[in-house]
């Protein structure tokens, strides 16, 4: 059908694929909303749930840390469990990002949204 109009039958493939992409990649942000992961310091006596998009969900510190004189250290503690999770988070995103640029055939370091 598209014979003679050269690269146009290519361009309209290319054009559906764009629009399913567009449509997987509004799903894919609606969905990181809801997954999350836990990132934890000090073996566990601080943790941060985030979601995939690097929204800090919740903080769970054990009260075995406080101590007057120990303020630095459960600060310290405090933003290394919220660094872990976002560094977690930040991969979950990649993984997820590189399931969908697999799925419609592009490359999986294609770096998206654009």
């Amino acid at each position: 059908m598209f014979k003679g109009l050269g690269g146009l039958g290519d361009m309209a493939g290319m054009m559906k694929k764009a629009q399913e992409m567009q449509g997987k990649m509004a799903e894919l942000q609606e969905d990181m909303q809801n997954i999350t992961v836990e990132g934890e310091s000090g073996a566990g006596l601080v943790k941060a749930t985030c979601t995939a998009k690097g929204e800090l969900k919740g903080l769970d510190i054990d009260p075995s840390i406080f101590n007057g004189d120990d303020k630095e250290v459960v600060e310290d503690l405090i933003l290394a469990a919220i660094k872990d999770a976002q560094g977690k988070a930040s991969r979950r995103a990649q993984e997820e990002m590189a399931k969908l640029t697999e799925g419609l055939g592009l490359p999986a370091d294609m770096k998206l949204p654009f």
